[in-house]
């Protein structure tokens, strides 16, 4: 498909989701996996919500770097969960890592919000917790609530791990990523769209961050940008992208179909 094919196609979807409200609130991927426009993804199993990259404590850590933000993303995260907890009702909640997003031992601010967000879910749902490369000393924060830090899950035929390293099993569910998808503009300025990212072929399923502060990692076909080990080294230019609005899950097509988009 030429480029200026995909970029009408793709612009039209966005422009028509946007105007008339017709995308989707989810979309099985595959049999019992569903993404959502939430953020999460949805195995039949339990069912189990999976999400990572929810980075609390992210205003916190730039303080100490001289960069002064408002306090919102724990707030956000907390309604964000709370509106996903009560659309699907999951029994089981899987987070991919990244939970906390300082490196280091966490301050007392930091440790209140990874314990308010945990204690959130622990109410509704069964939560297990991955660990992922910002999660140093997590095990620490959590020892007195009866949660375990692992390094992977094994559930419903899938390996679910952070994605900072990778197991070598397939198929894998991972975060770490942030994938985004960022499409220029000669007059409007363009726009850029968190998504997930699902190679079929090779078993790799990538989800957005949680976390509404995150920038995103803006993916090319070359593989250049690409962070997380068991997506760059799968096709990844066959890629499926679906990118994640206010609105609804929006079917991106091929990663190595979106390198000349343009609004």
């Amino acid at each position: 498909m030429g480029g200026s094919t995909v970029t009408a196609c793709v612009l039209r979807s966005v422009y028509l989701c946007l105007l008339t409200s017709t995308a989707m609130q989810s979309l099985e991927i595959l049999p019992g996996v569903r993404i959502t426009n939430d953020r999460c993804l949805l195995l039949d199993d339990g069912p189990t919500a999976v999400l990572g990259d929810l980075h609390l404590g992210y205003e916190s850590s730039l303080e100490d770097e001289g960069l002064y933000l408002p306090r919102i993303n724990t707030n956000s995260i907390a309604d964000s969960l709370n509106r996903m907890l009560s659309r699907y009702e999951p029994s089981r909640v899987v987070l991919l890592g990244d939970i906390k997003h300082d490196f280091r031992r966490t301050g007392r601010e930091g440790r209140d919000e990874v314990r308010r967000v945990l204690g959130l879910l622990g109410e509704a749902a069964d939560v297990t917790v991955v660990k992922g490369n910002h999660d140093n000393f997590l095990q620490n924060i959590l020892s007195d609530m009866g949660l375990l830090v692992t390094d992977y899950v094994d559930m419903a035929g899938f390996r679910l791990e952070h994605g900072h390293a990778d197991t070598g099993k397939r198929p894998v569910i991972i975060g770490h990523e942030h994938p985004s998808v960022k499409i220029p503009g000669v007059v409007s300025g363009g726009m850029k769209i968190h998504c997930f990212v699902h190679q079929a072929n090779d078993g790799v399923i990538v989800l957005p961050p949680f976390s509404p502060l995150s920038s995103g990692n803006d993916l090319s076909a070359d593989g250049s940008c690409i962070m997380a080990a068991a997506l760059k080294g799968s096709d990844h230019g066959n890629a499926d992208l679906y990118g994640v609005t206010e609105v609804g899950i929006i079917r991106l097509g091929k990663l190595k179909d979106l390198a000349n988009l343009s609004i």
